[in-house]
């Protein structure tokens, strides 16, 4: 066993990984346009805070996994199964927020939160897209690792 530095190139070329990016940038957009407001005046918006942040932080966090193929060096861990749990909590989970993203958006005096509200909840939905193409593609994954 090696002690080196893994780095996998390829993994950012593949669907999955340029999913992962998309999800990283988008999912930035989405909590970073919510913050720049004063959203503690919507509570609703303070669900799509937590749902976005949290997985912004643990989708860097497997990003990283997969780059420097980690996941080879802890088999114990059935990463197939974790993949598609994550992926399909993030999709449910991004959806709902999305909901309320859309729903909580009304027009105010204040133009400059109600743009920012209307682009977080557009791109709120272009990540729940995204996480339902890795859920499927983990789902592939995942059924093809039990019926080995």
């Amino acid at each position: 066993s090696s002690s080196r530095f893994a780095y996998d190139r390829e993994f950012l070329r593949t669907l999955p990984g340029l999913l992962i990016v998309a999800e990283i940038v988008l999912g930035l957009l989405v909590w970073t346009l919510i913050a720049g407001t004063e959203y503690f005046r919507v509570p609703a918006f303070g669900w799509v805070m937590f749902v976005a942040v949290f997985y912004w932080v643990l989708t860097v966090f497997f990003l990283i996994i997969y780059i420097t193929m980690t996941y080879t060096r802890i088999p114990q861990v059935p990463w197939t199964t974790v993949g598609l749990c994550f992926n399909g909590s993030a999709f449910v989970l991004y959806l709902s927020a999305a909901v309320v993203d859309a729903s909580s958006v009304s027009p105010e005096r204040d133009s400059h939160n109600f743009n920012s509200w209307a682009a977080s909840s557009f791109f709120a939905f272009l990540v729940t897209i995204c996480y339902a193409g890795n859920t499927y593609f983990s789902f592939i994954a995942w059924r093809s690792r039990t019926i080995q």
